[in-house]
């Protein structure tokens, strides 16, 4: 059964304002503290039986400190007043000593979030106990292992969590929020001997409420194994190639890698070039969401305190905007973006929020048919890619289509193509489902290189 737990706190700002007041004590410019705790709890089975039980409590620092333009940063678990001490002492001296970096430095005031926060619904009370998580993982793992074809199995499992976020600097900002997840899944074999087949599916949430029953989940992983089994090779071809939507964001994260600020600064980017021209075909629109309620990549400000907004960066297939933090978007002469994603142990990099690629009008099922025959991707793996002109290759396997129709699953194939000419020919069916911080329709590209036997 669930319990209503306590609303955990994030970190004590009292603690993280001493940590910053004492950098600049011991000789810093400047300083900002992030402090993470995080309580987590999740149960396998495998085969009916409990296989393991994990229980994680975490309490995190993380200080970084600016001696003119000289930065480091260093970070803890142990946030007692002697170890924090020592964790100031060792940031202000390896700053002294590292290089200067002209565009480090703090977001500007006027970017940064004030005011009352937006409600995002993140945190759900509900806590799971090991014996509720170990019944629906025991419940998902049964509806997999019940699918005909499935032949053993690698186990259910089911988790939550609440973690909180607090962060201080010196130039006056406090920022916490707090959020929960919960998630399950199963993995299972189909098929015997050398013919066997894996296959699974989980899901993960904010709230408990929102995830898909154990029987539904289980049932479509068992699903998913056994439509792999007896898979056949394909002779090497040029054909239409369908990515499925649970995968079709393995293509576009190749995208969000080149419009980061920081890639772009360097001049490793394929589309280092391409701000304000098109980059996907005409009626594509690529979002990005900080503000979606429940959603698992929302946040009401980012890594250095700066509000976060709705923005369209592929609006009509042409690219509106990089992914900019602060040090980026000093590098390129522009405004943050308010995208700065750090760890309690380094510099902001950047990432996005909730990414969304539109839906486009037409079913996967239309698209096949439209296409006649061709390949459905269902999995992909080992993808390698060229960031300076955008040559990849990945190796997938799924379902070989006729008349629009599945005719048998395959594997051991490998697709290869450039992605600005990829991009630019990808059309999207209308099967979006909200799965993760990043989603995607089913993607289509009328002809691509296939390598088989």
């Amino acid at each position: 059964m669930a319990r209503s737990g306590p609303y955990p706190l994030p970190m004590d700002v009292d603690l993280l304002q001493d940590l910053v007041r004492s950098a600049l004590a011991a000789g810093a410019d400047a300083a900002e503290a992030v402090g993470a705790e995080r309580s987590a709890l999740s149960v396998s089975v495998r085969l009916g039986e409990l296989e393991e039980v994990e229980r994680e409590e975490s309490r995190d620092l993380g200080l970084r400190v600016f001696v003119g333009q000289r930065t480091a940063v260093v970070s803890g678990s142990d946030v007692s007043a002697g170890a924090r001490a020592k964790l100031v002492e060792r940031a202000v001296a390896m700053a002294r000593l590292a290089p200067e970096d002209l565009y480090a430095g703090f977001a500007p005031e006027d970017r940064l979030a004030k005011g009352p926060l937006p409600d995002l619904d993140l945190y759900d009370p509900t806590e799971r106990s090991p014996e509720a998580l170990e019944a629906v993982a025991r419940e998902t793992e049964d509806a997999a292992r019940a699918v005909d074809g499935v032949k053993n199995s690698e186990g259910g499992s089911a988790s939550w969590s609440t973690s909180g976020w607090s962060y201080v600097t010196s130039h006056g900002f406090v920022g916490r929020h707090r959020a929960s997840g919960f998630s399950l899944s199963a993995s299972v074999i189909a098929g015997e001997g050398s013919g066997m087949e894996r296959g699974g599916d989980g899901r993960s949430a904010r709230h408990a409420e929102d995830l898909p029953t154990p029987a539904g989940i289980g049932a479509e992983a068992g699903r998913r194994a056994a439509a792999k089994v007896g898979p056949r090779k394909l002779d090497s071809r040029t054909a239409p190639v369908i990515f499925e939507n649970r995968i079709a964001l393995s293509v576009l994260s190749p995208f969000i890698g080149a419009i980061a600020g920081t890639s772009v600064a360097r001049g490793v980017s394929f589309l280092k070039d391409k701000l304000g021209e098109p980059v996907f075909a005409s009626g594509i629109r690529i979002t990005d969401t900080p503000h979606r309620r429940r959603g698992l990549g929302s946040a009401p400000f980012d890594d250095e305190g700066v509000a976060t907004r709705e923005m369209a960066l592929i609006e009509d297939g042409r690219l509106t905007s990089w992914l900019l933090n602060s040090p980026a978007a000093r590098q390129l002469g522009l405004e943050t973006t308010g995208h700065a994603s750090r760890s309690l142990a380094g510099p902001p990099g950047v990432n996005t929020h909730n990414l969304t690629l539109e839906p486009g009008a037409e079913s996967r099922e239309g698209l096949m048919k439209s296409a006649g025959s061709g390949l459905l991707v269902t999995s992909m793996f080992g993808p390698s890619l060229n960031a300076n002109n955008g040559d990849w290759s990945a190796g997938v396997s799924g379902f070989w289509f006729e008349n629009g129709e599945v005719a048998y699953p395959v594997n051991e194939i490998t697709v290869a193509a450039n992605l600005i000419e990829l991009y630019a020919r990808l059309v999207p069916a209308s099967d979006l489902e909200i799965r993760g911080a990043a989603n995607s329709p089913s993607l289509m590209v009328d002809a691509l290189a296939i390598a088989g036997r």
